[in-house]
């Protein structure tokens, strides 16, 4: 039969990420006015966001305060370094690929199934976070020994192990939870250490990685985690440090804030300037290095140059603007092709053009320019990673005194239509890395109270619910005369395991004299199956994994209400696996004209 009924739809996709330099009517509808704690996902739509949760489960020992925060840290040789006060440490981390269950016994002899064993010592202690106990006492620490490592079965074993030592509780665990070893010291007397800056390289076909700390001599560990400190004294209280053209570049000392001083090819530790070592100088203060390409860039306060050639004798100057500088050094970073780093007004690309040797300056960030004016002056730090598997950028400003769950940041994706960005909320980082690892991707971030922890990890940021809140532009359907009356809203959304977030309908620019209906759940515990990474579940669980399900379901819920323009709001309750937004129809009859 024709419908009669005159109901109106109008669908959209979620796409054109957060914009707030926009007038609501100039707005396309899939644009958002709230984004926070979702991304924009490299196959369509907004997903809310993973968590983050303990790396290393063990603290990082202080030097002399428990206020010292971490001022480093650095995934190497399968291991992470972390740095706190005046001290560097090592440790390792994995996860359990089978779960332990509290009737599992081991008194000297049981195993431990993990993803990998590379990193960790032939014997040791090892401690698992987040167990329940036979009495239900949940976030359980328990203690474990081993005396051997097997990496000739998959998964990789423990063995020899010892359950519930240092008077821990036997706890059952699950899968996936991090497995960690305790921190081993490897350097000390770093006195007064800022924040540490690194470089991995390999000159003599040993992996190393050098670190700086703006006011001690550079500091060199090979693949053993032997020590050497750069002997000269020139590079002493170094801030920044790169590789270019095999020759270790140190630059950011406080006496000579404008000079790069480079070594010798293939010797970081060598500065003899008749064998290739030297030093240029420019003419504003150095605020980052990084190599893109064939050059070394090197970002000021108020310029950017970069540093062509390839040894002492052919090594050039070239300008690349005297108008523009860089903020922070930390919030430079190799993405999607180009070199993005904060600038005065916002974040800016370095983008090499078609044309050999040119080089074009591009702001991206107009569409959220009102929070980086509210963020770049009084954040004390800036931190910044790249999610390579994602291709997005994130940045992170911290302001001293401000509790986590109020730190801001801002994520930025490459689309094939431009950067889309949203807001962060919730991360509060003092140190970060990035490092790939055979095509897994560990984001890692050092925090204030002296832990490790691994992003893009866990449905909450370790324990504290991820709050993640959507509000759509004002849809007036193309004329703000007419009523409009509703009657339901489809969304099309893709969950990754049960979620719990609620769906509001808001009328008029949320006029508080309009209607306000009450919530609606918007909720799955139905998920559609897939191979290899579904789970066993049953009817009575949180979540059903359904074979020949749905994985992009659509919800026909009927609404109340009416109004000349009308909002969708989309907020979860924190304890949500992600999802994401894949797009919305909303269905309506026509009222009167105002």
């Amino acid at each position: 039969m024709p419908d009669s009924s005159q109901v109106q739809p109008a669908a959209f996709n979620c796409e054109g990420g957060l914009v707030l330099n926009r007038s609501t009517f100039m707005m396309k509808p899939g644009e958002a006015l709230v984004l926070e704690n979702f991304e924009s996902d490299v196959e369509g739509g907004y997903r809310r966001i993973n968590g983050y949760r303990k790396f290393v489960n063990q603290i990082v020992p202080q030097t002399s305060s428990s206020s010292e925060k971490i001022i480093g840290v650095a995934n190497f040789a399968n291991k992470v370094i972390a740095c706190r006060g005046e001290k560097i440490f090592h440790s390792a981390s994995t996860e359990l690929a089978v779960a332990i269950t509290l009737s599992t016994t081991m008194s000297g002899s049981g195993i431990i199934k993990v993803d990998s064993v590379a990193g960790f010592a032939t014997s040791g202690t090892l401690q698992i976070n987040n167990g329940i106990s036979e009495d239900g006492t949940v976030n359980i620490s328990e203690i474990f020994t081993y005396t051997g490592v097997n990496t000739s079965v998959l998964p990789n074993e423990f063995t020899g192990v010892t359950r519930a030592v240092s008077s821990s509780t036997v706890s059952s665990h699950l899968a996936n939870e991090n497995v960690s070893q305790p921190w081993t010291e490897i350097d000390t007397g770093r006195t007064n250490a800022v924040k540490y800056r690194y470089e991995r390289f390999n000159y003599d076909g040993t992996e190393k990685i050098i670190f700086v700390d703006e006011v001690n001599a550079p500091v060199v560990f090979n693949d053993s985690f032997s020590v050497t400190d750069i002997s000269e004294s020139a590079v002493t209280g170094s801030k920044f440090v790169t590789s270019f053209k095999s020759h270790m570049f140190y630059a950011g000392k406080s006496t000579t804030p404008e000079e790069l001083i480079f070594s010798v090819p293939f010797d970081e530790d060598n500065f003899s300037s008749g064998a290739g070592a030297g030093s240029i100088r420019v003419d504003d203060i150095i605020t980052g290095i990084k190599v893109f390409r064939d050059a070394l860039f090197i970002f000021c306060e108020n310029r950017i140059f970069k540093l062509v050639g390839s040894t002492l004798s052919d090594f050039a100057i070239q300008p690349v603007t005297r108008n523009i500088g860089c903020i922070n050094g930390d919030t430079i970073q190799e993405f999607a092709g180009d070199l993005i780093f904060l600038g005065p007004d916002g974040l800016r690309t370095v983008a090499a053009t078609a044309k050999i040797g040119d080089t074009e300056l591009g702001t991206i960030s107009k569409n959220v320019q009102s929070i980086f004016d509210a963020n770049i002056k009084d954040s004390e730090l800036f931190e910044s990673v790249v999610i390579q598997d994602k291709t997005q950028y994130r940045i992170f400003f911290t302001k001293d005194g401000q509790s986590d769950n109020i730190s801001r940041g801002v994520s930025c994706v490459m689309k094939e239509s431009g950067y889309e960005f949203a807001e962060i909320r919730g991360i509060k980082p003092t140190a970060t890395d990035t490092f790939v690892n055979a095509g897994d991707v560990i984001v890692l971030h050092g925090d204030f109270n002296g832990f490790i922890h691994r992003q893009e990890s866990g449905n909450t940021f370790d324990g504290t619910p991820v709050l993640g809140r959507y509000r759509s532009p004002d849809l007036a359907f193309g004329d703000t005369g007419i009523r409009k009356h509703m009657h339901r809203v489809i969304i099309n959304y893709k969950p990754e395991s049960a979620i719990d977030a609620e769906l509001l309908v808001r009328y008029d620019n949320e006029n508080a004299d309009s209607p306000r209906p009450a919530s609606y759940s918007l909720d799955s515990s139905d998920v559609a199956a897939q191979f290899g990474s579904a789970l066993f579940s049953t009817i009575g669980g949180a979540v059903r994994f359904v074979f020949g399900g749905p994985s992009q379901p659509l919800v026909r819920q009927a609404v109340e209400g009416s109004g000349f323009s009308v909002v969708l709001r989309i907020n979860d309750q924190g304890e949500s696996a992600p999802y994401s937004l894949k797009g919305f129809q909303l269905e309506y009859q026509l009222g009167a004209r105002r």
